[in-house]
């Protein structure tokens, strides 16, 4: 009877953890906190951040979980977040190169004026040039799990934005030091702030244009608070690159099967796919603000060229910049734009 008993208590004991187990009550092994600056519901988190982040849970058993803190949930602004990653204040973070300017300086190279083609062929350039002279310099201090740019980057404003000399006066938000740098030069009154300032920047009449993708002006409500976007038609004024990162110390004290699932999710092809996802995600806010009846202004070749004179100095100033800091901006301008013109075949 005693044994009978036994046999049903461990019975009873083993479904109980089965159950356990089905339900998720056992704890992960690795539990991560994911820290970035934009809404949940925006299309970065929500169409690569958490893919990213469910595949990893997915494909290490449950062993791992992300937790995702969006918005700043955290604590700290937007430019703080590297220094989250490198701190362990966050164990991995999505951020913009440029939130710190000057720290990232080789990242730059890919947001001069005119250089961007689309998001996947520039992400994978931006990766293996990263590669080549990133990842023991700039990026020495964190993990990089990925690396990767958005679409064409255009002008939103509060009044048509034509010619160059239309951006006289016109107090512009733009994401980095290249960014503005160009801007300034252009005639622009350059504000820097990050992109989830925005919003009510333009409403307060802090600014009057910004320069975002299109994929963002729809989780910022862009499109109801100005009316005109400016296009450059088959080229991009410009594009901005972000960091995905990971504390090094979490990193180095994962079992070694756990790191082989990030890394087989990490990387050149999930750049490569950031940067697709992110220019495929400009469509519905570009139908949208269609939708709406604002004004799109798209250039034609002949006022494309006018842009790409005036923003010339901008790209010879920084090769020059970087030259003179030991950097070799002239070889890193040269291999970025080669290594575009291979993937953007």
């Amino acid at each position: 009877m005693a044994k009978t008993r036994r046999n049903m208590l461990k019975t009873a004991v083993a479904a109980m953890a089965l159950g356990a187990m089905s339900t998720g009550a056992f704890a992960a092994e690795v539990t991560l906190r994911l820290h970035q600056f934009l809404p949940a519901q925006a299309n970065v988190p929500k169409n690569i951040l958490d893919v990213w982040a469910d595949k990893i849970e997915a494909e290490s058993g449950g062993r791992i979980e992300i937790q995702r803190f969006p918005a700043m949930q955290l604590g700290g602004k937007p430019p703080q977040l590297i220094d989250q990653a490198i701190d362990g204040v966050a164990d991995i973070v999505w951020t913009v190169a440029g939130y710190t300017p000057g720290r990232f300086p080789r990242a730059e190279v890919f947001e001069l004026p005119f250089t961007m083609t689309n998001g996947e062929a520039v992400s994978r350039a931006y990766w293996q040039l990263a590669e080549e002279t990133m990842m023991d310099a700039d990026f020495k201090q964190f993990k990089v799990l990925g690396l990767w740019v958005h679409g064409p980057g255009l002008i939103h404003s509060k009044k048509p934005i034509q010619s160059v000399s239309d951006l006289n006066g016109v107090k512009l938000r733009a994401p980095t030091r290249v960014t503005n740098g160009m801007f300034k030069s252009l005639g622009a009154t350059a504000v820097g702030m990050p992109i989830p300032a925005v919003p009510e920047a333009l409403s307060k009449g802090v600014i009057d244009a910004t320069v975002i993708p299109w994929e963002v002006t729809g989780a910022l409500k862009v499109n109801e608070l100005v009316s005109n976007h400016t296009t450059f038609g088959d080229d991009a004024l410009y594009t901005t690159t972000f960091i995905f990162a990971m504390n090094q110390q979490r990193w180095d004290a994962l079992p070694e099967d756990l790191k082989a699932v990030i890394d087989a999710n990490s990387g050149a092809e999930f750049s490569a796919f950031a940067g697709r996802q992110m220019q495929a995600d400009d469509a519905p806010s570009h139908k949208q603000a269609m939708e709406r009846g604002n004004n799109i202004i798209t250039l034609n070749p002949e006022q494309v060229a006018e842009w790409k004179a005036a923003a010339q100095p901008t790209s010879e100033n920084w090769v020059a910049e970087m030259d003179d800091k030991g950097m070799d901006g002239t070889g890193l301008r040269a291999r970025a734009l080669e290594l575009i013109a291979k993937y953007s075949h």
